[in-house]
């Protein structure tokens, strides 16, 4: 007798927090065939306890079959970031979603250089209806995104030439929250390859020193007020499969 889909969910998210909290270089997680690892870290490790310092943050997961497949479409991505961190867009030049939608990477930068404050990379495997399976790989760029009535946001663009040219210009709201974590991105993904595609990794450095107001500015700070950082991921699939964990990572109090 199978389990309701409600309840399998809800077990799966335990057992995903459990892999995580208990790997300290990353998290490893798999379900069924699905094998999910996540990790980043930041730079300097050693931070105020009490005031915020510049600091350039990275972070990567990676998404498999273990069949060795496409794996199953990844549809929304939540990152929950910790309270010890700190976001800075005041001066910062925004960059709309429709600005780059039909804009190649180089074009993107070229249209929105002022409010870039990340890089990196994005692989995604395509599964087309003839058989087969075929790489697609794009560079990534974070911008500032416009203000919303959540908070900031950044947009994330892309733009994958096979099978077919497909731009990705994907705006991820910010919100401020209370307690363990200061901020969470959701991150909804579009269907990648008219949905043939799935992502398998994605790959980002985050980080931007810029001036405003006569004073210098970081779009990302942070302290060390108990030693750890902490990114809070959760993960949903096209089938209904939840993945749910923390990554922590140690810092030096200064």
């Amino acid at each position: 007798m199978s389990l309701p889909r409600l309840t399998r969910t809800a077990l799966l998210t335990l057992l995903a927090a459990t892999v995580a909290v208990a790997t300290a270089s990353g998290a490893t997680v798999e379900v069924g065939d699905l094998v999910l690892h996540a990790d980043g870290g930041f730079k300097p490790q050693s931070l105020p306890r009490h005031r915020y310092a510049p600091i350039e943050f990275d972070g990567h997961f990676d998404v498999a079959a273990r069949s060795g497949g496409r794996p199953t479409p990844l549809r929304q991505a939540i990152l929950d970031f910790d309270r010890d961190g700190r976001l800075a867009v005041e001066g910062l030049p925004s960059c709309a979603p429709e600005t780059v939608a039909a804009a190649s990477v180089e074009e993107a930068r070229r249209l929105c250089r002022g409010a870039i404050v990340g890089e990196g990379q994005i692989e995604a495997l395509i599964a087309p209806p003839q058989g087969g399976l075929i790489p697609a790989r794009s560079a990534l760029t974070i911008f500032n995104g416009p203000r919303l009535a959540t908070g900031p946001s950044v947009v994330l663009h892309a733009q994958t030439t096979v099978p077919a040219t497909q731009t990705y210009a994907i705006l991820v709201p910010i919100a401020r929250r209370a307690g363990r974590f200061r901020y969470r991105a959701t991150i909804d993904l579009p269907p990648i390859a008219a949905g043939y595609g799935a992502i398998t990794r994605v790959e980002a450095r985050i980080g931007r020193r810029y001036r405003a107001g006569g004073q210098a500015r970081s779009y990302v700070a942070a302290r060390c007020s108990d030693n750890i950082l902490e990114t809070h991921g959760r993960f949903t699939f096209e089938d209904g499969t939840v993945i749910d964990g923390t990554v922590e990572k140690y810092c030096h109090a200064k």
